[in-house]
């Protein structure tokens, strides 16, 4: 029997050849290329890595779909629209050397036609130029602002103190391209200092409360001093009146209605007899009348 030695032919790896080379390059090619979405309301900055166009005309902005190499490209997205960024406390010092310790709350938009001289300045993503230089800035904002006051007078005058740290931040990002639009300080004094305030408050509010009390005393005084008045005026003019009355039923006692009287008792008989007549000259004098039908009496 003669050998029969199989030789297969190798046509066939060419194809397999082909794909897997293929799907090597399709992969690379995935790997090499990466597409990103600028979302509404951000703006793009597509940044070149390498070749001769880096360096400061490296920026260029962009929007919707965005497809680059991040072997030679990187894509920051800023958004456009108003940002809230609230800081941990950090202590400052006033005039007098006394601690006040400040937590601020910002509130701040950037200007869609700086974004690119934003990273050209700091070549970082909004997030970490917010806790770096946006940090340090209100940090210095606040130093300037607190050192201009005492103690006292920074908390006698926290809303201007709180105006003038905005006027200074507003100075110093708004050329960079940060609109501040509101600040709020959270602001804490040094416990002796807090102390002092507490102290003063309520002995304010004592004195209030002592006053308040001063007044109702005298306001209940001025009560019963016209109440009394009252009723010494409301006796005064009974007896005025009593007395007007008196006078006045002594001024109808004339000698002619004496007489009427009696001679009225007379007529009557018995003992409403008077014992009185009236004598010559307006003078009276007593005289004992016997009754009708004595004894001698005719």
């Amino acid at each position: 029997m003669a050998d029969y030695q199989f030789t297969p032919g190798r046509n066939w790896l060419k194809p397999l050849l082909f794909l897997g080379l293929f799907l090597l390059v399709l992969v690379g090619g995935c790997s090499l290329i990466k597409v990103e979405r600028i979302d509404a309301g951000n703006v793009g900055i597509k940044v070149n890595l390498a070749g001769a166009s880096r360096g400061v005309d490296d920026i260029t902005y962009t929007t919707g779909w965005v497809f680059y190499s991040p072997l030679s490209t990187a894509v920051h997205e800023f958004p456009i629209y108003t940002q809230h960024k609230e800081y941990e406390e950090f202590e400052v010092q006033s005039k007098d050397g006394s601690s006040f310790g400040v937590a601020p709350s910002l509130n701040y938009y950037i200007q869609s036609d700086k974004v690119d001289d934003i990273f050209r300045q700091y070549r970082r993503p909004l997030p970490a130029i917010e806790d770096g230089f946006l940090k340090t800035d209100v940090y210095e904002a606040y130093r300037v602002a607190t050192n201009r006051y005492t103690a006292d007078s920074l908390i006698s005058n926290r809303g201007t103190y709180e105006a003038q740290v905005k006027a200074n931040l507003v100075g110093q990002l708004q050329a960079l391209g940060f609109i501040v639009q509101q600040i709020t300080t959270k602001l804490e004094p040094p416990a002796s200092l807090k102390a002092a305030i507490d102290a003063k408050n309520t002995a304010v509010q004592t004195g209030l409360q002592t006053e308040n009390r001063i007044r109702q005393a005298e306001a209940q005084a001025r009560i019963n001093i016209a109440e009394a008045e009252g009723r010494a005026k409301a006796i005064r003019i009974a007896a005025d009146a009593q007395a007007y009355a008196n006078e006045k039923q002594q001024q109808s006692l004339t000698p002619l209605l004496v007489q009427m009287r009696w001679i009225e008792a007379w007529e009557k008989g018995g003992s409403n007899v008077p014992t009185y007549t009236s004598g010559a000259g307006g003078s009276q004098f007593l005289l004992q009348m016997p009754a009708p039908g004595a004894a001698g009496n005719k």
